[in-house]
């Protein structure tokens, strides 16, 4: 089987993953910190922002290429695709040290839901045989 669709959002938002990663490693170097955060709260929420979008890229390319690999309409896998990349765009820009309700917080934690319900339904119908 080749995979024609999941391996475009995965090539996008892997360079989103870069970015933050980059912004996490240049913040260390800059503190002379290796491990933690050092009591640093920039450090520690640039932690959090390349924290969340690990967590959430790779949960959902995971569903995204378990659902391509069972013949899922590549629209439906588009659109989570899309979504996981508006939520993981969004989202470092939203979480604020202080600000919890921070519009793009939800933006990027409510596309990444609805990411993830449409590629659920699209497993389901596909182990369902619907």
């Amino acid at each position: 089987m080749i995979f024609t669709v999941t391996p475009i959002y995965a090539l996008l938002a892997s360079l989103i993953y870069m970015v933050l990663w980059t912004r996490v490693t240049s913040k260390r170097s800059a503190l002379g910190q290796s491990i933690g955060d050092g009591g640093d709260s920039d450090l520690l929420l640039r932690i959090r922002q390349h924290g969340n979008c690990a967590e959430w890229i790779s949960f959902l390319l995971i569903l995204m290429i378990l659902a391509e690999g069972m013949g899922a309409p590549a629209l439906y896998l588009h659109i989570s695709g899309v979504l996981l990349l508006i939520g993981r765009v969004a989202h470092p820009f939203g979480l604020k040290k202080d600000n919890a309700s921070h519009v793009l917080r939800y933006v990027g934690n409510g596309t990444n839901m609805l990411a993830t319900l449409n590629v659920m339904v699209c497993l389901g119908v596909n182990i369902l045989g619907f």
